[in-house]
């Protein structure tokens, strides 16, 4: 096997050399010992050993061989990079890397990458070393680095033979991260590889339908299910799971009517997943829900007590318990279930909420308040308002009772102080003669190794906390790192004696709870009292992964992290539905051993649950304590300890010898996100257009700077000067905040016409037939791979506060002639204007708008097909969640179909409905003053929600000349440059339709309606026109600062091009991005320029017309290139097929535009190139070519699996080459289907002798 870019081998012979020197050098010094080599056989062994072996190699079966190699590898590499103090060749570094992860011994394997990163100028050519660093990102939970590396990886390899597995966590994370889309895409991907992978087929389906279940559509979710229960040779493991997954989703989802008809379908489900697996505390528990609903209160108190003896304590369980107990009138029972409910999780707010009503219903408001605000306190608290009016009334009433009755009034229960650190009451304990034969079968593992009951009541309660010892605790776990001896000496005795107690109270609980089975009479078949939310709250985290054989492997629901139970005190991260990111702990460092069995917490309502035990991954998706969320700058990679090898450790990390104490364990510089310098032309690099793009470089400015830490994905300056080069370098050596580093930038820019970038087509294909070693072309015209394309860095020097709202460029025309002379369109098209709004245009060219109204579009074609999006009404700078409690960034929507006849009548009674509102309110006021102070009330009022649900019609298609051709005539009167269609029009040349960029679209809007942030398909112009007669308010941001936007997106887990989302202004304005804000009156025409940011809400009622232009503009075409490159980096299609309109436009067009000739000529070039080495690697290989030709009008090919463009040679199936259907694949998806290609033929498009031509006669032409 060969390495991804670093020759294995040569590096290990190279290894063998330098220790020959080394110890023929020191061979005369006394004492010297003897150092260690590898022999030839070890040294090709190893040269077969990268990353891409990760969890297919057995280093704990009968991998003890390979594992013993790999251990003394490490020591012979650590000790040649001592001896010669850091100063080895960087793949020494990437293999050290390597080697590492194989061992699983992750935190060296980081470092070790780190090194290699900060060494190898070219570091992203290196597949195998890209996809090591995932690979160690995906253990610790850093996520955002880990897809960042993984992408990578797919961009500059897409045959990597670990596809597969990439897709795989892709998915993962992705479906963590709730961008549901692209964790189904590559879900997908990963299931029609053929190529082996850590999760069977079987695996990923059942991801497949878990993420339908996890979005609620519970149909599909449950068509998957039962579609993949019908597998052949279905593992025992994943049958149980699916059949839990259908089981708990009838319990809660009104699939088939009430409620008894929901239990007699889900209780046979969940008996199935238990004949499976029997083992399944899960599958119990929730077996216990459903006869606990139906008020089959012994078989429920069976199924509970059967969870507890399979699996680790759970909150959810208890609090259950709890709630069954509170049915049966047994409030101390109850009480000592929520208790060990609220121990096992302080932040658990349906127990909470269960006791402070169990509490009021014993007239206890005081200890009832107390349990009421804990719940409030929880952050998955999902009804706080309902809480708080609780809590009000309970505090009122407690005012108006005497002080004498509250101190006289005999007390059901213990206060919540007591029942704290009460020891398990007698009734738990004191039940035997109830006992059926079946419980005392079971006793012995029920109640094995209890000793507590020969304790003295003493000594229980001597290993009690009280709350405010408990809450002491926690401090001190929050100040670990900062106690002084004393304080760290207390903080172990508590957490010695928290432990004691929670061992006490579980075993005697479950011992009662087994002894008092059949004392529990029938009860009420509702399941929660009076003001509870439900027994539990449940969630569900992914912690999916490639394990050992015997570890279980759970799956998420709400994508939720669930803590590890590395503190003993948060076991649990319940929240109330919510739906979070991966948070870190400082605390908990993972161990190749942890255990991930989290138990589920979710809501009754919500069905998804995550106990799939299934197979998991070899580095899994850990579940980390919401001890430490992550940084600000979003994804910092993991803080990791080497303890073992302090000197190795400082030069892995850059230090000098002499910096690093003996034994002392100093972090190791992780690799961060750094700010870089935005240059002349630098955004994102794009190998197809070799544009003036900034290459990163991760070479520091100063390779002797100590502590430097380099950033994999950013390596640019974290400090700016004027010339695009920076200064960063922190000696600090203790390890607080990491500081930036600056790199260099280089930038690929094209020499005007020189022959290596402008060759000839007999050039290209002589390089072609001519490969180099490992069949790469060694000339120089073949251009080498740029590196994957980054998102730009906000502008530097930062614009002031003041100029953070800028006017926005406005032309107002009075006739004709304005709107034809010539400075408008320069002026619209200059890159320095990022909007223009054309004022009064259709006055001055007498347009009729009137064509566009509503009542028109209803008499030309009332049936017409509207896409409706049901929105919050909200005011336009602003965006609340549902509920109105906090500002976010992700703008939802849902999305439904009607017809234009039926939107015309909603947007009618919406007027008419708001003309009725505002007549009350005239009514209703009697002077200027009242009305001011009722409209701030209800400004205020409406900021907090409830909001008002508003439809959008929107994406209203009007291509069809014969439909609108009066319509679309009626555009013919503008000028050139705005035209949909004209020669100047790049979008003209694509030769086929692409609807809403080179078609009409309408808009039909009531007030409030939305189209959310968002750049045009592939950073095409766009133009649109106001019809009115409402106005429109518009939010604008320049294409300089749109990766400011894309992080802003990636902290709030939102897609940047995929997701809705509609900024916080105060967010941007902190960021120092300006914001061009502006109303669009009817008749006025919006030109928003390439690549510019933009939002935009109906102020009125008003309809809208708009499609995109594409100027024919060097800045035009290399934004359209780079968004193209960006789009295939993140698995996004490109609704312009940059490539095929590259070729049209060589036919068609006339360029005298250097730079637009340079970039698209070499654009023809790469795939000139990319052609025929293609076609003769077919040839070659005895696969037949086939000629197809293409037809008028045919639209460019996509592949059908992932999206990207093909050109000319498409690779078709077999059977649909047959029934003339054509599905189309790219060779990398091909490939993965049918290695050897049996199932495809090849249909070539073009002949190589007409892009020879096409290609060499597209030359510059002067002015």
């Amino acid at each position: 096997m060969k390495s991804c870019g670093v020759s294995l081998t040569t590096a290990a012979v190279a290894f063998g050399d330098e220790a020959k020197k080394m110890a023929a050098g020191k061979a005369s010094r006394e004492g010297e010992e003897e150092p260690l080599s590898l022999t030839v056989e070890e040294r090709e062994a190893l040269g077969d050993m990268d990353s891409r072996l990760f969890g297919f190699v057995r280093l704990h079966e009968d991998g003890a061989r390979t594992k013993t190699l790999l251990g003394k590898a490490v020591r012979c590499y650590e000790s040649l990079i001592l001896k010669a103090e850091g100063k080895v060749e960087s793949d020494f570094f990437c293999q050290l890397g390597h080697f590492n992860l194989l061992l699983e011994d992750y935190s060296k394997a980081l470092s070790a990458y780190q090194r290699y990163y900060s060494l190898q100028a070219d570091y992203w050519k290196n597949a195998a070393f890209l996809y090591g660093l995932g690979l160690v990102y995906f253990y610790y939970n850093a996520f955002h680095w880990a897809i960042k590396a993984f992408q990578d990886v797919l961009y500059v390899d897409p045959s990597f033979c670990r596809a597969k597995e990439i897709h795989l966590r892709l998915g993962l994370m992705f479906k963590v991260n709730t961008d549901y889309k692209s964790s189904l895409k590559h879900f997908q991907l990963a299931l029609i590889d053929c190529n082996p992978c850590t999760l069977s087929s079987a695996e990923i389906q059942f991801h497949i339908a878990h993420l339908y279940e996890t979005q609620r559509k519970y149909h599909s979710a449950k068509e998957a299910y039962e579609q993949l229960l019908q597998t052949e040779n279905l593992p025992a493991q994943v049958k149980a799971t699916v059949l839990q997954q259908l089981g708990w989703m009838h319990h809660n989802m009104d699939l088939v009517g009430d409620k008894a008809t929901k239990e007699s379908y889900a209780i046979p489900y969940l008996q199935k997943s238990l004949e499976a697996d029997p083992n399944s505390g899960q599958s119990w528990y929730f077996l216990g829900r459903c006869y606990s609903s139906i008020g089959k209160v012994q078989d429920a108190f069976v199924s509970y007590r059967q969870s507890i003896d399979k699996s680790e304590a759970s909150a959810d369980t208890w609090c259950s318990i709890g709630v069954l107990y509170q049915q049966q009138n047994q409030p101390m029972d109850a009480l000592q279930a929520y208790i060990c409910a609220v121990q096992l999780d302080h932040g658990h707010a349906a127990a909470w909420m269960d006791l402070g009503t169990l509490y009021e219903s014993c007239n206890q408001p005081q200890d009832a308040i107390k349990c009421y605000l804990n719940a409030a306190r929880s952050k998955r608290c999902s009804n706080t308002s309902t809480l708080a009016a609780r809590i009000k009334f309970l505090q009122a009433q407690l005012c108006n009772l005497p002080q004498s009755s509250l101190q006289n009034k005999t007390k059901l229960l213990p206060s919540i102080e007591e029942a704290w650190s009460l020891p398990i009451p007698a009734e738990l304990t004191s039940r035997q003669g109830a006992m059926n034969t079946a419980q005392q079968n079971g006793s012995d593992n029920w109640n094995g190794g209890q000793s507590l009951s020969h304790h003295p009541v003493q000594q229980v309660y001597s290993l009690c906390l009280t709350p405010q010892k408990l809450q002491h605790l926690e401090q001190l776990r929050a100040n670990r790192d900062n106690l002084n001896p004393a304080q760290k000496h207390q903080l172990e005795q508590l957490e010695s004696q928290f432990v004691l107690m929670q061992q006490m109270r579980h075993k005697e609980v479950a011992q009662g709870l087994h002894k008092s089975q059949s004392s529990c009479l029938s009860g009420p078949n509702e399941e929660q009292p009076l003001f509870s939310t439900g027994s539990a709250q449940y969630h569900q985290a992914t912690s999916t992964g490639i394990k050992k054989s015997n570890e279980h492997l759970t799956l998420p629901s709400n994508s939720v992290p669930q803590g590890d139970a590395d503190s003993h005190l948060s076991s649990h991260t319940a929240t109330s539905g919510g739906q979070q990111g991966i948070m870190f702990t400082k605390e908990s460092k993972p161990s190749k051993n942890r255990s991930l069995v989290p138990e589920t917490s979710r809501h009754t309502g919500d069905p998804s649950n995550g106990c799939a035990d299934v197979k998991g991954l070899s580095n899994h998706v850990h579940q980390l304590i919401a001890d430490a969320v992550s940084s600000p700058n979003h994804g910092d990679s993991p803080n990791l300890l080497i303890a073992d090898n302090p000197q190795l450790s400082a030069l892995l990390i850059g230090k000098a010898n002499g910096n690093v104490g003996t034994g002392t364990c100093d972090k190791v510089n992780n690799i961060h996100p750094a700010v870089h310098t935005k240059t002349d032309h630098s955004v994102a690099s794009s190998p197809s257009s070799a544009i003036s793009t900034a290459t990163p470089s991760p070479k520091s400015t100063e390779q002797r700077s100590i502590n430097s830490v380099t950033s994999l994905n950013s390596p640019h300056s974290g400090l700016h000067t004027v010339n695009g080069e920076g200064l960063g370098n922190s000696q600090s050596s203790t390890k607080v905040d990491l500081p930036l580093v600056s790199h260099r930038s280089t930038s690929q820019i094209i020499p005007s016409m020189s022959v290596s970038i402008c060759p000839s087509s007999t050039e290209v294909l002589k390089a072609c037939r001519n490969p180099g070693k490992n069949g790469l072309s060694n000339s120089c015209i073949l251009l080498d791979k740029c590196p994957p394309p980054r998102p730009p860095t906000s502008p530097y020097p930062p614009l002031p506060k003041d100029k953070l709202n800028p006017p926005t460029p406005s032309i107002y025309l009075e006739n004709k002639r304005d709107a034809f002379f010539p400075p408008l369109h320069q002026f619209c098209t200059n890159p320095k204007n990022p909007v223009t709004v054309i004022r009064g245009l259709a006055g001055a060219l007498k347009l009729d708008l009137g064509l566009f109204s509503t009542k028109t579009l209803v008499e030309a074609n009332n049936e017409h097909i509207v896409e409706v999006r049901t929105q919050l009404l909200q005011p336009a700078d602003e965006n609340w969640d549902p509920t109105g409690t906090k500002k976010i960034w992700r703008c939802e929507s849902n999305r439904s179909h009607t017809t234009i006849a039926k939107y015309a009548q909603y947007q009618a009674s919406s007027f008419q409905e708001s003309l009725r509102e505002e007549n009350e309110k005239r009514t209703q006021h009697k002077d200027h003053s009242d009305n001011e102070s009722t409209s701030s009330e209800n400004s205020g009022r409406r900021r907090k929600g409830p909001f008002k649900t508003i439809k959008f019609g929107t994406n209203i298609d009007l291509s069809d000349n014969k439909k609108w051709k009066l319509q679309l005539h009626e555009l013919t009167k503008l000028p050139a440059f705005a035209r949909v269609v004209s020669a100047g029009n790049l979008l003209s040349h694509v030769g086929h339709t692409i609807l809403g960029m080179n078609t009409v679209q309408l808009y039909m809007k009531v007030p409030g309606s939305r189209t959310p942030g968002h750049q045009e398909n592939n950073n095409f112009c766009s133009v649109n026109i106001n019809i009115g007669p409402g106005d429109c308010e518009w939010f604008v941001v320049p294409e300089d600062y749109w990766g400011v936007l894309n992080d802003f997106c990636e902290k709030n887990n939102l897609n940047f091009l995929m997701s809705s989302w509609w900024p916080n202004l105060e967010d941007l304005y902190e960021a120092n991005v300006p914001v061009y804000r502006f109303i669009q009156r009817p008749g006025d025409l919006v030109w928003i320029n390439a690549g510019t940011v933009h939002w935009v809400q109906a102020v009125g009622w008003c309809n809208n017309i708009a499609w995109n232009v594409g100027p024919l503009t060097a800045c035009q075409y290399k934004l359209a290139v780079e968004r193209y490159e960006w789009n295939k980096l993140k698995s996004v299609k490109s609704p312009v097929p940059m490539v095929h309109l590259s070729w049209n436009m060589a036919r068609n067009i006339k360029v005298s535009d250097p730079k637009l000739f340079e970039m698209i000529k070499y654009c023809l070039l790469k795939i000139l190139k990319q052609c025929q080495t293609l076609r003769e690697a077919l040839v070659a290989a005895g696969k037949e070519v086939i000629w197809h030709g293409r037809t008028n009008d045919e639209p460019a090919h996509y592949c059908s699996i992932c999206e990207v463009e093909v050109f000319n040679l498409l690779f078709v199936t077999n059977e649909s080459n047959t029934q003339k259907t054509y599905i189309v694949h790219c060779q990398d998806c091909a490939r993965k289907t049918s290695r050897s290609l049996e199932n495809f033929v090849v249909l070539e498009q073009y002949k190589i002798e007409d892009l020879i031509q096409v290609y060499d006669q597209f030359t510059l032409v002067s002015d």
